[in-house]
C-alpha cells in the first residue's frame, strides 16, 4: 500500500489551512480552489472519494468533536427550528430537488432524480461549523446551524437508502420508507442513549489520562459500527454519545481534559483540512465519468440544480420560522425575532464531503445487469452543488453578516457574568479549605496554606482586572501585561535549566521534570487571564 498519497493530502492541506488563518479568505474555500488547481498538475495522483472510508472513518470523529463542541442545554432550547431543519428540510429538499431535476433533465427517471435530491440535500456539519466559527454569529443561529449540521445527515442517509431501492428496482414503497426512516432514527438515539453511561463510566474510572484520550478516539467509532450494526443510523448514535459526554466532562479529570482538548483539535485541524482538499481533488474523477453530457447541457443543468437548491432552503426556512410563531406561547418565549436570522440562516445551506461521499456510493448497476441511471450525471451535479454552495454562499456569508450588522457580543456583561460565578465559586473553595484546615489530619506550615489563599485569591481577581482599562504606554490590558511578565520569569528559569543540563549538573530526566512544571505554570498563567 502507498502512503505517499495520503501524507501528501495530509501535509499539503493541513499547510494550506495553516495559510488561510493569515488570509481574508476563509480556510475551507482555500483548499477547495487549491484541491481544484492541483487535481489538474501532473503527476498527482487520483483522490477517489471512497464511501466505506469516508462515512464510517471521517464523520464519526467529525460529528464527535462538533457535538463536544456543543451545548446540550443549548440545543434543547432550540430544539423546535433544529429539528425542523434537520429532519423537515432535508426531506422537502429531497423532493423539492428531485422533482426539478426530474422536469430539468430529459430521460432522467424520476426515482434517480430523487436519489439526487437526497444526496444533495444535507447541508455538511464541517462547512457550517468553520464558517459560524468564522464569521462570530450570535449564539441563537450558530447553535441551530450546529444543531441541524449535527442530524441532518442521517435524515439524509437514510433518505438516500429509501430512494436507492425504488432506483435500483428493490420496490421500496412509501410505508417501508416511513418505517426505514424511523427505524433508523430511533434506533440510532436508543444505540446512543445505551452506549452513553457505561461509556462515561470506563471514562471516569480509567485512571491513566493517556488510556482515557485513547478512550476518548474510540467513542464515535464504537457507537457508529454498533448502530450500524443494529441497522440503525451511526450518526444520531454518535450525536447523542458525544452530546452526552460534552456535557459531563467536568467529571472527567484534569489531565484528561486538557489532553483530550489538545488532541481533539488536532484531529478536528487534520480532517477538516483534508476533507475539503478532497472535494476539491474530485474534479478530475467527475467530468472523466460525464460522458455524453459534456457541454453547455451538463452546465446549464449544473446551473439550475443549484439554484434549486439554494432557493428552496429559504423556502422552507421562512415558514418553518414564523408559521409557529402563530401560537402565542411560541411568540412569548421566544420574543421578538428580526428577518435577518432566518435570511442568514437561509443563505448558510453549504454542502460539503458527505454529499460527495453519498453519491460515490450509489451502484454501477441495478436489478438485472443494467447500468444506473444517469450515475455519473448525478456525480457531477452533486460536485458542482457542493462547489457553487461552498464558493457562492461561503464567500457571501462573512460579508452579508457584516452588512446585517447584527449585536455584538457585549464582552463586558460576559466578562462581569463571568467574574460573579468565579466570585461564588472561590467563596466556596475557601470555606471548604478553612474546613479542611481545621482538621489536624490536614494540617499544613503557615506559608503553604497562604500559597493555597493567594492563588486563589489571583484566579479570583484576574476575572475582575479584565475589566480595567488599558495601559496608555504600552497598549496593553492588565492581563496582558501580567501574562507577558509571567512568560519573562518564566522563559528565564526555563534557560537557567538547560544551562545546567548543558554543564551536566542536572540529567535529561531531570530537565524534563523541572521543564514540565514550568510549562503547568506557563499554562495556568495563560489561562488566568483568558
Amino acid at each position: 500500500m502507498d502512503v505517499m498519497p495520503l501524507l501528501l493530502l495530509v501535509a499539503g492541506s493541513a499547510a494550506i489551512a495553516a495559510a488561510g488563518r493569515r488570509l481574508p479568505v476563509p480556510a475551507p474555500l482555500l483548499l477547495v480552489a487549491v484541491g481544484l488547481a492541483v487535481s489538474y498538475v501532473p503527476g498527482v495522483p487520483d483522490y477517489t472519494l471512497d464511501p466505506h472510508i469516508v462515512l464510517p472513518l471521517l464523520l464519526p470523529p467529525l460529528l464527535h468533536t462538533a457535538a463536544t463542541d456543543s451545548s446540550y442545554l443549548d440545543l434543547r432550547a432550540q430544539m423546535r427550528p433544529v429539528a425542523l431543519l434537520s429532519v423537515g428540510y432535508v426531506l422537502f429538499a429531497t423532493f423539492v430537488v428531485g422533482a426539478a431535476a426530474y422536469l430539468i433533465v430529459p430521460g432522467l427517471p424520476l426515482t434517480a432524480a430523487l436519489v439526487l435530491g437526497a444526496v444533495v440535500a444535507p447541508p455538511d456539519a464541517v462547512a457550517a461549523t468553520a464558517v459560524a466559527r468564522r464569521v462570530g454569529l450570535p449564539n441563537r443561529i450558530t447553535t441551530i446551524l450546529q444543531g441541524e449540521s449535527l442530524v441532518n445527515d442521517a435524515t439524509a442517509i437514510t433518505a438516500f437508502r429509501v430512494a436507492l431501492a425504488a432506483a435500483v428496482g428493490e420496490g421500496a414503497t412509501w410505508a417501508a420508507g416511513i418505517a426505514e426512516f424511523l427505524i433508523a432514527a430511533v434506533g440510532g438515539v436508543v444505540v446512543g442513549l445505551v452506549l452513553m453511561v457505561p461509556l462515561h463510566w470506563l471514562r471516569t474510572h480509567v485512571k491513566e489520562a493517556l488510556l482515557q484520550n485513547t478512550l476518548s478516539l474510540l467513542i464515535p467509532f464504537v457507537a457508529y459500527a454498533v448502530a450500524e450494526q443494529v441497522h440503525a443510523s451511526g450518526v444520531l448514535a454518535v450525536v447523542v454519545v458525544a452530546l452526552f459526554l460534552g456535557h459531563r466532562a467536568w467529571e472527567v479529570d484534569f489531565a484528561t481534559r486538557l489532553q483530550e482538548e489538545a488532541v481533539w483539535k488536532m484531529v478536528a485541524f487534520v480532517l477538516e483540512s483534508s476533507v475539503f482538499a478532497l472535494i476539491g481533488l474530485q474534479l478530475p474523477v467527475v467530468l472523466d465519468g460525464l460522458g455524453d453530457y459534456e457541454g453547455t447541457d451538463a452546465a446549464w443543468y449544473a446551473v439550475a440544480v443549484f439554484l434549486v437548491v439554494a432557493a428552496a432552503r429559504f423556502v422552507w426556512v421562512y415558514p418553518a420560522t414564523y408559521l409557529p410563531r402563530l401560537s402565542a406561547r411560541v411568540r412569548a418565549r421566544e420574543g421578538e425575532l428580526s428577518w435577518k436570522g432566518p435570511f442568514v440562516i437561509g443563505w448558510a445551506g453549504m454542502r460539503g464531503v458527505v454529499s460527495l461521499a453519498i453519491a460515490f456510493s450509489i451502484p454501477l448497476t441495478v436489478h438485472g445487469g443494467d447500468p444506473f441511471p444517469e450515475r455519473n450525471l448525478i456525480l457531477f451535479l452533486t460536485f458542482t452543488t457542493v462547489i457553487g454552495t461552498l464558493v457562492v454562499q461561503g464567500v457571501t456569508l462573512p460579508p452579508l453578516i457584516r452588512l446585517l450588522k447584527f449585536p455584538a457580543h457585549d464582552v463586558q456583561a460576559e466578562t462581569l457574568a463571568e467574574a460573579n460565578a468565579q466570585a461564588q465559586a472561590s467563596r466556596a473553595a475557601e470555606q471548604r479549605l478553612d474546613e479542611l484546615l481545621a482538621d489536624e489530619r490536614n494540617a499544613l506550615p503557615a506559608p503553604l496554606a497562604d500559597r493555597l489563599r493567594t492563588v486563589l485569591e489571583r484566579r479570583r481577581n484576574a476575572v475582575w482586572e479584565r475589566l480595567g482599562q488599558v495601559n496608555p504606554v504600552t497598549g496593553e490590558t492588565v492581563d496582558d501585561t501580567y501574562r507577558r511578565l509571567s512568560r519573562e520569569m518564566i522563559g528565564a528559569e526555563r534557560e537557567v535549566f538547560v544551562r545546567l543540563r548543558d554543564g551536566r549538573y542536572i540529567d535529561d530526566e531531570m530537565l524534563r521534570t523541572l521543564l514540565r512544571r514550568l510549562d503547568l505554570e506557563e499554562a495556568a498563567a495563560y489561562r488566568e487571564t483568558t
